[in-house]
């Protein structure tokens, strides 16, 4: 992401945070409507080519359902917020997000809000979703981990773009669902755990980027380990309201930056101790 499209987040997202306390809204809805309102939109296809899974399947017929909304919520929500990585709008144009939503949400499953899973969670609004798989910076595949699966939408979008997913749940009923979502939708390249995914997942790397998509108060050391150099950590760190911050690996260390205010759930397990 360039200078100017982070310092561009970072002033988004300072406006976000004074007012919500004005609003009572959400930083990160207010962080959206702002962007939205101050970007030039971008017109998308009206209609999407669906291409084979990454390992060469023919996708089922589940893809090409509610392909116009995909495209509509690609349009006014994401680029017309300054999302620009045209691998990331594929992804979100292409990923059935309803399939990954319960039954009493799916009316609404392209929506501009998060929505909720069940056992506290939720799956994060399109455009934070869309926003974080870019700082991710995935260019030419690699191996990405994700903390917090939840419903498995965002590793199904991470997939789009990896060669391999790890993704860990530690909330073991979500695991076992997002698990049955992805072998249906036959995603080769997904590995979910049910676990506390604090500490990552060692045997598996180093990563060329980490996604944790639930809030600690602090940055895991075990995760910034875990990555390659050159690699980043893309992650809301904070109690009630959080920063959505990217640490990259450097030859030396670690460099830091504050994209936006954010509000997730928080961080389970070994992270609250």
């Amino acid at each position: 992401m360039s200078r100017e499209r982070t310092a561009s987040l970072r002033r988004t997202g300072a406006l976000a945070s004074r007012l919500s306390f004005l609003l009572g809204l959400p930083v990160c809805v207010l962080a959206a409507l702002i962007l939205c309102r101050c970007s030039n939109g971008t017109t998308g296809p009206d209609e999407t080519e669906i291409a084979p899974l990454r390992h060469g399947k023919t996708r089922g017929a589940v893809w090409m359902e509610r392909v116009d909304e995909r495209n509509r919520m690609v349009e006014t929500q994401i680029e017309a917020r300054g999302i620009s990585d045209t691998r990331v709008l594929e992804a979100m144009r292409t990923v059935p997000r309803h399939f990954f939503v319960p039954a009493e949400h799916q009316a609404v499953a392209y929506a501009d809000h998060p929505l909720y899973i069940g056992q506290g969670q939720t799956i994060s609004q399109p455009f934070i979703v869309a926003l974080m798989t870019e700082l991710m910076e995935l260019e030419g595949g690699g191996k990405v981990l994700e903390i917090g699966t939840g419903s498995g939408y965002q590793a199904a979008i991470l997939a789009e773009m990896a060669d391999r997913v790890f993704t860990i749940e530690i909330i073991e009923s979500l695991a076992d669902t997002a698990k049955k979502r992805i072998k249906q939708l036959e995603y080769g390249n997904i590995t979910v755990r049910h676990g506390d995914g604090y500490r990552g997942w060692p045997t598996e790397a180093p990563f060329d980027a980490i996604m944790v998509t639930a809030a600690p108060d602090h940055i895991p050391k075990p995760l910034l380990e875990q990555l390659k150099v050159g690699g980043c950590l893309v992650l809301p760190v904070g109690d009630f309201y959080q920063k959505l911050k990217r640490i990259i690996r450097v030859e030396d260390g670690f460099e830091e930056e504050e994209i936006i205010p954010v509000r997730f759930v928080p961080m389970t397990g070994e992270a609250e101790k």
